[in-house]
């Protein structure tokens, strides 16, 4: 099972800019879609992003489209999120998740593998 670390998140001035990053421990996370959730204390985890096995791919949740920007590396294994003009109410724990298939998906319940998470606060 492939291994997830986030990391990039803190606190941020809203209008401003900010990039996580999630490396995977190996090879195997090239086949799969990645993707971006957040989750508050006490609710469900929220889809963000999500990208392709090749990148070519994109989708984004309404809310953050046009702001925030997914992208990936797979030699270095790594995915990003380019959250530009972030506002307060992105404030929240973000996760990087692998997909089990090859085309991204918004739904939490595909994605097999998860990262530890890495609290982003926006300040007003």
């Amino acid at each position: 099972q492939v291994q997830l670390v986030e990391s990039g998140g803190g606190l941020v001035q809203a209008g401003g800019s900010l990039r996580l990053s999630c490396v995977a421990s190996g090879r195997s996370f090239i086949p799969y879609a990645m993707g971006w959730f957040r989750q508050a204390p006490g609710k469900e985890r929220e889809f963000v992003a999500a990208i392709s096995r090749s990148g070519g791919i994109t989708y984004y949740a309404d809310s953050e489209k046009g702001r925030f920007t997914i992208s990936r590396d797979n030699a270095k294994y790594t995915v990003y999120l380019q959250m530009n003009s972030p506002n307060p109410d992105d404030t929240d724990v973000y996760y990087c998740g692998k997909d089990d298939a090859e085309i991204p998906r918004g739904t939490a319940y595909y994605y097999g593998s998860w990262g530890q998470g890495t609290q982003v606060t926006v300040s007003s």
